[in-house]
């Protein structure tokens, strides 16, 4: 066996693992770069890049059926599933030469495709050598998690996985799981012309308040989409549809297909953990604030570190392990004020505290809101469906907000940069925003504290010092 010395030794092409890659190679350091499938992970072929793909076919789909609420007449002809799954396929082609290995081998970092295990504390085996290096990085994603329901060993069910590769037409989509994927996947299959019953032993998205993932619900029922909330599968079998599922509450249902999108496993098996002395609990990896394992020479960033499962989060968690693992900088991954987004239609973005978990801490909080039906560029759109919400201190301090609305993911981005920056809500009120814009709405919203503090008292010692003469006969 060869031995091969590296400054940096990582497994997991994802976007964990190339980030932290790319930057290690530029920054002049010899990188290695396992990965036993391809290059680009989850987000790029089962992901973050199929799903908004087929997302968008389903939102212009939507857009045909309901012209006529924007006084034009057209009809939607009968789907080609396949040809929008084409389409899928070739997106997801057209941004992965952007993840290739000849890019990365480019940049100097060598790629090998094969598995790798440790066997020792600093070194790991991969395609019949043995490898050391000052630092490793696991960068290994996550897998869908299955639940022990019975009966689903004996039928062919999808993931997030498999669905975009599904070359037949799908007539009855059964989802389990209301969390993003199960939630994104259910609609976008819906507006597709394609029957979608949705179960959960929840409601939708549970992570969320209560009134802001209402509005997903009450669009969901619009959109003709089966709920079967706060409900459990009891037993799943084969029929001659294709599948058939049982509910707790008695109720039993035959679709075409069966979704699965119960949650996600951290890969950190069968890679001799136990021999590089890397602790684990409760299948996830013990890792301290900087990303280090109990294994000070092993780093891990990205879903397999979690504990938000974001692309977003994975590139961050990549700048902490460059600066630590190359520079010795006692860098700490940030988990406070990390924003996301579940890309349904209306979308629901959040960051900061929620309203639920300001209530549990105890903490004195303040709510303001403000519906999009009375924003002038959501009424021009014919997209008035959503509230944006904001938690604050007593005195105005931002700690956290929620739009469930049109572009939410790109409204967030405001809360983000306030919150970062400790801003009081005043700094968004003051801001001048464009109008028409759907982004006016930071600003109302943040408005509606501005005229809380506007008490009547307030306002009669007002009149009076500077002599108004409002409300006079």
């Amino acid at each position: 066996m060869s031995k091969t010395d590296y400054d940096l030794c990582i497994i997991g092409g994802g976007a964990a693992g190339l980030v932290t890659a790319a930057g290690a190679a530029s920054l002049g350091a010899k990188v290695l770069l396992i990965e036993k499938h391809k290059l680009g992970g989850d987000c790029l072929y089962t992901g973050c890049v199929p799903s908004k793909t087929l997302i968008h076919s389903a939102g212009i789909a939507n857009s045909i059926t309901t012209a006529q609420r924007f006084g034009l007449s057209a009809v939607l002809d009968p789907i080609d599933q396949n040809a929008v799954m084409q389409r899928v396929a070739d997106v997801i082609k057209t941004i992965e030469p952007n993840d290739s290995p000849e890019r990365f081998r480019a940049m100097g970092v060598e790629v090998v495709f094969a598995e790798a295990q440790f066997i020792a504390k600093d070194r790991l085996l991969v395609d019949g050598r043995e490898v050391s290096a000052r630092k490793f990085v696991l960068a290994t994603g996550s897998r869908p998690f299955i639940p022990a329901i019975p009966g689903i060993e004996n039928i062919d069910y999808l993931t997030n996985e498999t669905i975009f590769n599904v070359s037949e037409n799908i007539e009855h989509l059964i989802v389990v799981g209301s969390g993003a994927i199960g939630c994104e996947m259910a609609q976008a299959f819906a507006r597709l012309g394609i029957k979608v019953s949705l179960i959960s032993s929840s409601v939708i998205l549970p992570r969320e308040d209560p009134d802001m993932s209402a509005v997903v619900e009450q669009q969901f029922v619009a959109d003709g989409i089966e709920l079967h909330l706060n409900t459990r599968v009891s037993l799943i079998e084969k029929a001659m549809s294709g599948i058939r599922v049982y509910l707790d509450d008695s109720i039993m249902l035959e679709g075409s297909h069966l979704l699965v999108a119960t949650g996600r496993r951290a890969n950190i098996e069968k890679m001799g953990l136990d021999k590089a002395g890397v602790q684990t609990k409760k299948n996830r990896l013990v890792i301290d604030a900087r990303l280090r394992t109990s294994n000070n020479k092993i780093f891990a960033c990205g879903d397999v570190a979690g504990p938000y499962l974001f692309t977003h989060m994975a590139e961050h968690q990549a700048g902490i392990v460059l600066r630590n693992t190359l520079f010795h900088l006692p860098a700490k991954a940030q988990h406070n004020n990390i924003p996301w987004c579940t890309f349904t239609s209306p979308e629901l973005a959040r960051v900061g505290l929620s309203e639920q978990q300001a209530q549990q801490s105890g903490m004195v909080y303040r709510v303001y809101s403000f519906p999009f039906s009375e924003l002038d560029r959501a009424i021009t759109d014919g997209q008035t469906n959503g509230i944006a919400k904001i938690i604050t201190t007593a005195k105005g301090k931002l700690l956290g907000a929620c739009i469930v609305g049109p572009h939410a993911g790109e409204l967030i981005s405001e809360y983000v940069l306030a919150l970062s920056q400790g801003l009081n809500i005043s700094a968004l009120s003051n801001a001048i925003h464009i109008y028409p814009t759907l982004a006016q709405i930071n600003r109302r919203v943040a408005d509606q504290r501005m005229k809380e503090s506007l008490t009547p008292n307030r306002k009669k010692w007002i009149k009076r010092l500077f002599r108004l003469r409002g409300d006079q006969q």
